[in-house]
């Protein structure tokens, strides 16, 4: 015996809400945070404070009416987010209007089927992000900055002994003509100061 239409079409509109809720629950995580796992994770292993800004253009996470969350996006960044949210598979282009450019690399890179199956081991993330992607040019990997728990877009966020490292490198021509520069410097201020004294000890 088939249900009469008007009963379909309410258990079709409540399926759809559903299914609905459940993906917000999925994608937006709990409250204002998305994926806690991660954050819980970098915060356990770095030792640091880490908030939602490290993948999201929000620090409070996606969930909310702000700049940056799900309740400020117009009807075309609606279309945007749930565009970057169907990237499953690696190497898909995204432009997800509620992460930062490091969250939209994260799920072109390891594609969003995993970024949901790593949430059971967050370090899964580090190392399936590899060695070699560095956002910031600051000569660490974005993965080390993950585990860090570093701004992977901020140059000047990072661990200092590798900050040091890369910036001695990167600059290691202008310091080796400072230090020349200086060093010639200081002959020439010997040379006066000894042929000063001479001179006196001529004069004498």
């Amino acid at each position: 015996m088939s249900l009469p239409l008007s009963l379909q079409s309410k258990n079709v509109f409540l399926a759809t809400a559903l299914i609905a809720t459940a993906s917000m629950a999925l994608f937006s995580g709990s409250g204002a945070m998305a994926f806690p796992e991660y954050q819980q994770f970098v915060e356990k292993h770095s030792g640091r404070t880490a908030n939602c800004s490290m993948c999201h253009t929000n620090d409070s996470g996606p969930t909310g009416n702000d700049a940056g969350q799900i309740g400020s996006l117009t009807e075309a960044k609606l279309k945007q987010l749930n565009e970057a949210r169907a990237a499953f598979e690696p190497g898909q282009d995204v432009d997800n209007p509620i992460l930062n450019k490091f969250g939209n690399a994260i799920v072109k890179k390891i594609g969003m089927k995993n970024v949901l199956q790593y949430r059971s081991d967050p370090e899964k993330l580090a190392t399936a992000l590899g060695g070699k992607d560095d956002l910031d040019g600051d000569g660490i990997a974005d993965s080390r900055e993950f585990l860090d728990g570093t701004d992977p877009l901020n140059a000047s966020h990072g661990d200092p002994w590798l900050l040091f490292v890369h910036n001695f490198s990167r600059y290691r021509v202008h310091i080796a003509l400072a230090v020349l520069s200086i060093g010639l410097l200081l002959y020439g201020f010997n040379k006066v100061i000894a042929a000063l004294s001479s001179s006196m000890e001529k004069k004498k």
